[in-house]
């Protein structure tokens, strides 16, 4: 087998070990997709500005995010099902980051439970949350985030329904996924996965299969109803009774406009996720690497901000900090990694990651990650666009 020398090498193992139509949900965006391939353009519009003659022979990759300190800037960020792409995909990943020095976040729609996840590692890392129509299944959430262990809640506010993403409806996916003719060939092709995913007894939203709301717990029975709690009438007003709920530090993700960054902040909100949703939701939205600088200039200090969208280099996770965010949140790189090879797949990703991270500390000229600014890169107004590899992918 090839070596794998970075992300797309992993992209790549991965859309050969999955079925098409689960690496279709994965790598797709909404609509056009315009925002997907935005979010990964967006990094060639920053080129750096090195130091040279800097002593840079130790280098420090370390940050701190809300008081934690991380030997990576990187967070895994929430992904629903990522259990499906192999057996206990949740468990696998979050002991990934605990061993690259990462931060693991679990997602409200995830396969493994919170309980199961929590038990895997010694710290389990933040929840994800949406804030259900069915306040009673969200209090149960965050209470059982807060018995876990669970140091942070991370809600999702992007999402008051869900975004059109055309590839999952030519491909007929839903959970557990509806055969057709074609994904039943497509199957025939991955045996391996099938056979891998038999030994999962789960195949559905596991946070949900005990819900008192539920009158059957088959996988159709528990995707129809949380298919159906997504709430378009949340406000800023739900957060004051969220935070009755939950006492530690608050993060929002999905923020991409100045006026909602400040609002967050002057309700106590400690940290901000910058993200479009990886393009999944609303089509036609900034990049977030673009919305980043605003975003950081509204919040000046008060909140800590984190880059979501397009990361696959090192480089990217560079000019990300070095435009003020404090860390980068992933989703498709380590999803990657977990379709090729489980835990090591994860765990490569990451590696992949600190060693592209180093090295163009390195070659910039700047030993520590906190010592980045903006001082080391040249805008778009400052420097040629930077065009990603022929045959590369520009999804975000």
């Amino acid at each position: 087998m090839p070596k794998t020398a970075n992300i797309e090498d992993l992209r790549q193992r991965a859309r050969r070990r999955i079925p098409r139509f689960l690496f279709d949900f994965v790598e797709g965006g909404a609509d056009d997709e315009f925002t997907v391939r935005a979010n990964r353009e967006a990094f060639g519009r920053h080129a750096f500005r090195a130091r040279s003659l800097v002593d840079v022979s130790t280098r420090d990759l370390s940050t701190t995010l809300l008081g934690q300190r991380l030997e990576l800037p990187l967070i895994l960020g929430p992904v629903g099902l990522a259990g499906l792409l192999a057996p206990g995909g949740e468990r696998l990943a979050a002991r990934a980051a605990v061993k690259k020095g990462a931060l693991f976040t679990l997602s409200t729609m995830s396969v493994c439970t919170i309980e199961e996840v929590a038990a895997a590692v010694p710290a389990p890392g933040w929840f994800q949350l949406y804030i259900w129509k069915d306040r009673g299944i969200t209090r149960s959430l965050v209470e059982r985030a807060k018995a876990a262990g669970y140091t942070a809640l991370c809600v999702t506010v992007d999402v008051p329904d869900m975004g059109n993403r055309e590839r999952d409806v030519r491909n007929g996916f839903t959970v557990p996924p509806r055969l057709t003719v074609a994904n039943a060939f497509d199957l025939l092709l991955h045996l391996g996965w099938v056979l891998r995913m038999t030994r999962s007894p789960r195949a559905t939203f596991g946070n949900f299969e005990d819900s008192k709301a539920l009158t059957r717990r088959d996988a159709v029975s528990v995707a129809a109803y949380t298919s159906r709690q997504f709430d378009a009438s949340i406000t800023w007003a739900d957060l004051a009774w969220l935070r009755e709920l939950w006492p530690g530090p608050l993060v929002l993700k999905g923020i991409s406009c100045a006026e909602d960054a400040r609002r967050a902040v002057e309700r106590g909100v400690q940290a901000l996720v910058v993200s479009n949703h990886g393009g999944r939701q609303l089509d036609g939205l900034p990049a977030a690497l673009d919305v980043l600088p605003e975003i950081v200039d509204a919040v000046g200090g008060r909140a800590e901000v984190i880059l979501d969208g397009g990361v696959r280099r090192g480089s990217d996770v560079v000019k990300a900090i070095a435009l003020g965010a404090r860390a980068c949140m992933i989703g498709r790189p380590y999803l990657y990694g977990l379709a090729a090879d489980g835990q090591a797949g994860v765990e490569l990703a990451l590696e992949l990651f600190r060693k592209e991270i180093d090295r163009t500390l390195t070659l910039l000229g700047c030993p520590r990650l906190d010592q980045l600014d903006a001082s080391y890169l040249r805008g778009p107004g400052e420097a040629p666009r930077l065009s990603l590899p022929a045959g590369r992918t520009s999804t975000g």
